[in-house]
């Protein structure tokens, strides 16, 4: 029995976690305890080629709060299929035509869990994160200012990687497109090698 808990196809799996184990339901996270309670109006549908979410509701109908503020918590996980629930989620409300009257209410409840996602030293965590602040930029324009400086000084950090200098940059030239004039400034103050996307 031992042995077949050692086979080289087992390296293959993916880290999962059972959405209906009961002890997860108990120790788990946040985003997790919401998912199997069904507090986040969506089940994961598989396909022959790629996963979807199917949503027990319209988007144009669904109460944003706290349906966003989970799947911005629901950022941080890495047990399938948890983070592809969480982005696609976050995502597919942002894309919402009426997205930007339903998020800027929720702004604060935000901030802190983008900005742990954002701090993780897992990549594609913080990769997912980036992604999400940016969509949260396009989606609320300048109403981001005033919340940006939460998360300069971790994107001043991760530029300093290779890995991340591009992806940085580019999540900044689109926080200073979508900010006011006075935010090229606050950019820089934390991020002084920051070249304005203007320049």
């Amino acid at each position: 029995m031992a042995a077949s808990l050692n086979r080289p196809s087992a390296k293959l799996c993916p880290k999962t976690i059972d959405p209906f184990s009961n002890s997860n339901s108990t120790s788990g996270s946040p985003f997790l305890n919401a998912f199997t309670s069904g507090r986040i109006p969506c089940r994961l549908v598989h396909g022959s080629v790629r996963n979807r979410l199917a949503w027990n509701t319209s988007i144009d109908d669904l109460n944003y709060d706290p349906v966003l503020v989970l799947l911005a918590e629901g950022l941080r996980e890495t047990a399938h299929p948890l983070p592809f629930v969480s982005r696609q989620g976050f995502t597919e409300l942002m894309s919402n035509i009426n997205a930007r009257a339903k998020v800027v209410p929720l702004l604060p409840k935000l901030v802190n869990p983008i900005k742990l996602a954002l701090s993780s030293t897992d990549d594609e965590v913080f990769e997912g994160a980036l992604n999400a602040l940016i969509q949260l930029s396009t989606v609320v324009g300048n109403e981001l200012d005033k919340y940006l400086k939460t998360y300069l000084s971790i994107l001043a950090k991760r530029m300093s990687n290779r890995k991340h200098r591009d992806a940085v940059t580019n999540a900044l030239n689109i926080f200073e497109e979508n900010g006011e004039k006075d935010i090229l400034p606050v950019i820089k103050s934390k991020i002084p090698t920051y070249c304005s996307v203007h320049m």
